[in-house]
């Protein structure tokens, strides 16, 4: 043990603090069990006296020790803020990484595999039974896939609602029954053709490809039948073509009407 004089101010809460002592009523009563009678200690302190103090272990506070787990002291290990300039690197990192993602997504679309519609390819309407052909107003300057520039290869782009022929191009309209069947189409563009292909214009114009869609205003989704740039089946095959089972694939057309069709080729091309 060793002896400590207590000075002003001090208290057993003080001192025990002092030389690592569990608390002041450890010190108190450690003192008490090894002094003499004379020099008991009560609740206070008084300044002058000798306080006994003790160096053994089990009065004494615990050590801080050392986590096994991790190798480090109980007080958390302060880590350093990043810099501004660090802040701002990672900023433009994540700004390259979003961009990266972009592009990727960008580089495939609806379009992929598609192809550009030319005027002698064909739409169909979900409501209708008949397929016309187009007719390219917007421009008279790009073909494709053709180096005589014909007609039948003009571009058709997003301003191109025409359809060949005029009137009643899809025949009759399943959203206007009547007693004998259904009314003529009364075709009507509600607005431009949507889902064009924006990264190739043709006099400011974004081309249709077979992805492309057009509303009807009367109710109808006008879709691409025929892109036109390759031979299609002829009359032939059509004729020869099993009506059974062709129905069975286009539950919507009449085949046999379909077949009449083709074979005036004044209403419809198919060569």
């Amino acid at each position: 043990m060793k002896k400590y004089t207590v000075q002003n101010g001090d208290s057993l809460g003080s001192i025990a603090e002092q030389f690592g002592v569990k608390d002041g009523q450890t010190l108190r009563s450690y003192h008490n069990i090894y002094c003499p009678l004379e020099d008991l200690l009560g609740h206070d302190v008084v300044p002058g006296k000798d306080l006994l103090i003790p160096e053994d272990s089990k009065y004494l506070k615990e050590e801080e020790v050392t986590d096994p787990m991790n190798g480090y002291d109980d007080e958390a290990e302060k880590t350093e803020e990043p810099s501004e300039e660090q802040q701002n690197e990672s900023q433009e990192e994540k700004k390259e990484d979003k961009k990266k993602e972009q592009q990727t997504e960008s580089s495939s679309s609806e379009h992929d595999g598609k192809y550009f519609v030319v005027q002698k390819g064909m739409c169909q309407c979900n409501q209708g039974f008949k397929f016309p052909k187009f007719k390219v107003t917007s421009h008279q300057k790009h073909y494709w896939n053709d180096a005589d520039g014909q007609a039948d290869f003009l571009a058709v782009t997003e301003d191109d609602l025409q359809l060949d022929p005029p009137a009643q191009p899809f025949g009759q309209c399943k959203l206007k029954p009547s007693s004998g069947g259904y009314l003529p189409c009364a075709y009507a563009a509600a607005g431009k053709w949507q889902k064009t292909y924006e990264k190739v214009k043709v006099m400011g114009k974004s081309c249709v490809t077979e992805a492309s869609e057009l509303m009807c205003s009367t109710g109808g989704k006008i879709t691409i039948f025929k892109h036109g740039q390759q031979s299609e089946a002829g009359k032939s095959h059509a004729n020869n073509a099993d009506t059974q089972e062709q129905q069975v694939y286009n539950p919507i057309v009449d085949y046999n009407e379909f077949k009449e069709e083709i074979n005036d080729t004044d209403q419809l091309y198919y060569s």
